[in-house]
């Protein structure tokens, strides 16, 4: 993949301050056409499927809402999802959304994942997983653990 237009602009409102006050590229100094190479390339070697890794995603933050705040468990998983007030724009410009943050814990093997809906959004119509070291990184062999073993 090339840094066309479309990728500066996003790549661009990444940048602490931005969107977030940490940004979404952690320490992470490679540009998000290599991340998004990088992991394509490790779902492909892990099995995983982004667009069924996100319908899971949004299952499990679904269910979390349950709780209200407080954990709740759903089959092999413990889910917490929080709420605060107002939305995130989507770096690449396509959608707001809300301030939800899910922490789905797999209780066989007590791996665990924090993810909002904006993760959810940026994995399934970008590929996108942040940069290492940002907050909300998406490591796919975490994925795989959390939501597969």
């Amino acid at each position: 993949m090339k840094m066309t237009p479309k990728y500066i602009r996003a790549q661009e409102n990444m940048k602490p301050g931005k969107i977030t006050a940490d940004g979404f590229l952690g320490n992470d100094d490679r540009n998000i056409v290599d991340i998004i190479a990088a992991d394509e390339e490790e779902f492909q070697f892990l099995g995983l499927d982004f667009v069924e890794v996100a319908k899971l995603m949004r299952k499990l933050m679904k269910e979390g809402l349950k709780g209200l705040g407080e954990p709740i468990r759903f089959e092999k998983w413990e889910i917490r999802v929080d709420e605060a007030r107002g939305f995130l724009a989507c770096p690449f410009q396509d959608g707001i959304f809300r301030k939800r943050v899910a922490v789905v814990r797999n209780m066989n093997n007590n791996s665990e994942l924090m993810y909002s809906e904006l993760s959810i959004h940026l994995l399934a119509a970008h590929h996108f997983l942040q940069g290492k070291g940002a907050r909300f990184r998406l490591e796919p062999a975490m994925i795989k653990a959390v939501l597969y073993e």
